[in-house]
């Protein structure tokens, strides 16, 4: 049944609100995303590259010095299983339909200018934290923005936004993703998928997120290394093919080749379907991964810069790329540029998959599609805490929150809300413009931290000073970096 009210329908207000999601992301936010990306690796003097391998070392050794809060690697984690979701497997695919296979080139491009994005928005964070009441820290756009830019007002539109988006709707979406797969590959109806969410999904939310962060650390890097071993066979197997699928992807990134263009044309949808879905699924300069990072407990800011930063390179240049190569390696049998439709989304992934290592596979890729949208679940659930406490640090609040996200898993699983969920991609873009307004306005202390953070190269790394340092535009507010020989901690109250 459709309803309708005075000559509308929620089908038609649906059609309506996608075109200006579409616009929105099409036009607005990728050149916004791109342009800031660009102009903070610059700024960075090319961070992504200049200090790649320090990011290697720091995350190699970031899972200590937690001092019982949160340790740096738990927060990356929580941040892999938000950004690495089932859009790494259905998205990647619909942007190969749509953009052909130079959609992957642009997307790679987006992602590498983004990690300098990544690591501002994260630094910036880790800069405005504060000390919570049960032995973590909070922080994120939020704070930064209050703390930071003297505007609680915004801060709490950012925040609202934030716990629609990922405390509800995306959590709908993901459930729904799942209960869908579980049905369509091997017919468990949706209230079996309902009810085995919400009993994975309760106990994990009703423990905080210090919880979150004991089942992220690790269920994120497992889920992501078995993925990208299954893609690593399928390549070994099809090693013959392998220059065919990188000339595909050059010769279409730059409309070399009509052969190769997706359903949506030529070299503006490779360039416009590869930004779009790297942006999506990185989460870079979207304000929603440094929630996760300021709970960290690190002696420096830009030490959780650089380990953010190597999650945006983990989520789209490894994972995503993964499914790009699963898909491409299959043959015209499976996937063919121009002929493949966006429809078959997460299928088209697994069948490519099927078509290299044989039916045999498909039961783990439902597996994996789990628990890539569970991971997601659970992260998102992290950044939505995260700014329920901003708005207010009364105790049942966030009580209150677990059990919503737990209600919005339910029903999620059995019910397909299409509004619901282009309402929140439309405020997901929001949120954004947001954060990126912050992060340019705030970029220089970020900077400041970087060049604070690199005079202590070659000798043992110093507590960062938010207060009286000379590299900084200024004095930091509250009482978490005020020692350059202590590393801040979050005690925890009664």
């Amino acid at each position: 049944m459709t309803i309708a009210v005075g000559g509308w329908n929620v089908d038609s207000v649906n059609s309506v609100l996608g075109d200006v999601s579409n616009g929105l992301y099409t036009y607005v936010l990728v050149a916004l995303l791109v342009g800031a990306g660009l102009y903070f690796t610059v700024r960075t003097r090319g961070l992504q590259g200049r200090l790649f391998a320090r990011m290697v070392s720091v995350i190699a050794r970031s899972r200590g010095e937690s001092h019982g809060g949160i340790s740096s690697f738990q927060a990356f984690a929580i941040g892999i299983s938000s950004r690495v979701g089932t859009g790494n497997i259905a998205g990647v695919a619909i942007a190969l339909a749509l953009g052909g296979p130079g959609a992957i080139f642009w997307m790679w491009m987006v992602a590498l200018v983004g990690m300098a994005t990544a690591f501002i928005e994260a630094t910036l964070a880790q800069m405005y934290k504060v000390r919570w009441h049960d032995g973590t820290f909070r922080g994120g756009p939020a704070f930064y923005i209050q703390r930071g830019l003297g505007s609680r007002r915004w801060g709490a539109v950012f925040a609202v936004l934030l716990i629609f988006v990922f405390g509800f709707a995306f959590e709908m979406v993901q459930a729904n993703t799942i209960a869908a797969t579980l049905d369509s590959g091997h017919g468990v109806p949706a209230w079996v998928s309902a009810v085995l969410l919400v009993l994975l999904t309760a106990p994990v939310v009703f423990g905080g997120i210090r919880a979150v962060a004991r089942v992220a650390e690790l269920l994120a890097p497992l889920m992501a290394l078995v993925y990208v071993l299954v893609a690593l066979a399928i390549i070994v197997l099809n090693l013959g093919a392998l220059p065919d699928v990188v000339g595909m992807i050059v010769r279409g990134a730059f409309g070399l080749d009509e052969a190769v263009a997706g359903t949506g044309g030529g070299l503006l949808a490779a360039v416009l379907n590869g930004a779009r879905r790297g942006l999506f699924s990185n989460e870079a300069g979207m304000g929603s991964a440094p929630n996760a990072a300021a709970t960290a407990t690190v002696r420096h800011p830009v030490q959780q810069g650089l380990v953010q930063s190597l999650g945006v390179f983990v989520d789209t240049i490894l994972v995503c790329s993964a499914t790009a190569f699963i898909v491409l390696l299959a043959g015209p049998s499976v996937y063919s540029p121009g002929e493949t439709t966006e429809a078959q989304g997460a299928a088209l992934t697994q069948t490519a998959a099927a078509a290299s290592l044989g039916d045999w596979v498909i039961l783990p890729m439902t597996v994996l599609i789990f628990v890539f949208a569970f991971s997601s679940i659970l992260g998102n659930f992290t950044y939505a805490e995260v700014n329920v406490d901003f708005l207010t640090s009364r105790r049942w609040a966030p009580y209150a929150l677990r059990t919503l996200v737990t209600l919005a898993v339910l029903v999620g699983a059995l019910a397909e809300l299409a509004l619901v969920w282009t309402v929140a991609d439309i405020a997901m873009g929001l949120m954004a413009i947001v954060n990126l307004v912050a992060i340019l306005l705030l970029g220089r202390w970020a900077l400041g931290a970087l060049r604070d953070y690199e005079q202590f190269r070659g000798r043992e790394l110093g507590v960062f000073l938010g207060r009286g340092n000379p590299l900084l535009p200024g004095d930091l507010p509250g009482d978490v970096w005020v020692s350059r020989t202590e590393t801040p901690r979050a005690e925890r109250t009664p």
